[in-house]
């Protein structure tokens, strides 16, 4: 059997209690303390996660541009230095390689950050397009990852920060070199949460330092040390996709609601592009929802959805809510039952229990 990966914080989690399990090949934890604590503690306060399984590419050259405007379905181009961008990588019968971020540092250099249980994947597929002028890094093992979210994130991250005022970070832009805690880190206005924070990417030996220092400088505010239980709750009500479950090589961006993420008029060609065009022009066939239980049972990945006795998807992710205190489900389902209202059945346990199509995202984040 393959022994599993882990970051360099695995020693450190049982200090605070993590429980880790098997997550795409790492052994990571998927709670602290309770998945609902933590996912209280980070649409309340704050919580830290280690995101350190993540990969980080980097992609230098003078026809780095060009070569990610190929690859890419978002128009790179739009990208000014210190901002971030998200987007999906596409076969080219617009099925999903891997959503990403790509991160502009400056004209030719750019950094992706790309899914933990895609990084070999995504690394051969970039590598075998390359033309020109491009050089191609997987720098993933020397980079750690954490994520401080919540609408305390900014405030507890400030006491480590010195010479940068974090309120000149807006979403999805970052800051290179920034001195947090002694540590020269990227700090970077995002998350998968739907909450306020920020991911801090140092070098892998800061990684230990810098989680004691967040959870120490956040103890007053009531930071919590979060495992992948809550980031997964927490991203699904902010109905943020999940490689694997949302999108896959069978499930287009276009059908997982990310068309925000593709521009089809951009002036470059990408891979998948005439695909999704057509997708765009003629509808998708299935399109990614959010159901509500009307019975009692909780929708969970890969359960049959049915309308008028026939099978018509499956759900793709399903919970009781945290926050709403209702069982909400994704579910990829035939176009023609994807309008707000619509009555399904989800099969759970032998039996089908009614539901019904509801707006999405389930939870926004309240501006103050």
């Amino acid at each position: 059997m393959e022994e599993l990966k882990r970051t360099p914080l695995f020693e450190v989690y049982k200090e605070y209690g993590g429980k880790t399990i098997d997550f795409g090949g790492w052994e990571l934890p998927v709670q602290f303390s309770s998945i609902k604590q933590e996912h209280q503690a980070v649409r309340s306060n704050a919580g830290l996660f280690d995101v350190s399984h993540m990969g980080e590419f980097t992609v230098k050259g003078a026809d780095s541009l060009s070569f990610l405007q190929k690859m890419l379905t978002n128009d790179v181009s739009k990208l000014s230095d210190g901002g971030a961008q998200y987007t999906a990588m596409c076969y080219e019968n617009g099925g999903t390689v891997d959503d990403l971020l790509v991160y502009k540092c400056k004209d030719q250099d750019y950094l992706l950050v790309v899914n933990a249980s895609n990084i070999e994947k995504d690394f051969e597929w970039l590598k075998q397009h390359i033309e020109g002028d491009v050089i191609l890094t997987n720098i993933s093992a020397e980079i750690s990852q954490l994520a401080i979210q919540g609408p305390k994130a900014e405030r507890i991250l400030q006491k480590l920060v010195k010479d940068t005022d974090l309120s000149e970070i807006k979403p999805f832009k970052f800051k290179e070199k920034v001195n947090v805690d002694g540590a020269v880190a990227l700090v970077s206005r995002t998350g998968y949460t739907g909450e306020d924070g920020f991911e801090i990417y140092s070098q892998s030996g800061d990684a230990v330092h810098l989680w004691k220092a967040l959870l120490a400088a956040g103890e007053e505010e009531g930071i919590l040390p979060c495992g992948l239980g809550a980031r997964d709750t927490l991203r699904f009500e902010a109905t943020l996709a999940l490689y694997g479950q949302e999108l896959s090589k069978d499930i287009s961006p276009l059908e997982a609601k990310i068309g925000f993420a593709v521009k089809l008029d951009k002036d470059s060609d990408f891979i998948g592009k005439e695909a999704l065009k057509s997708q765009k022009e003629n509808g998708v066939p299935r399109k990614l929802v959010g159901i509500e239980m009307l019975e009692r049972g909780i929708p969970r990945h890969g359960y049959k959805v049915f309308a008028n006795g026939q099978e018509i998807g499956e759900v793709t992710t399903g919970t009781q809510s945290p926050t709403l205190e209702k069982s909400i489900g994704l579910a990829l389902v035939k176009a023609e039952y994807s309008e707000i209202g619509s009555q399904l059945e989800v099969e759970i346990r032998g039996k089908r229990l009614k539901a019904a199509v509801i707006s999405t995202p389930f939870y926004k984040i309240v501006k103050q």
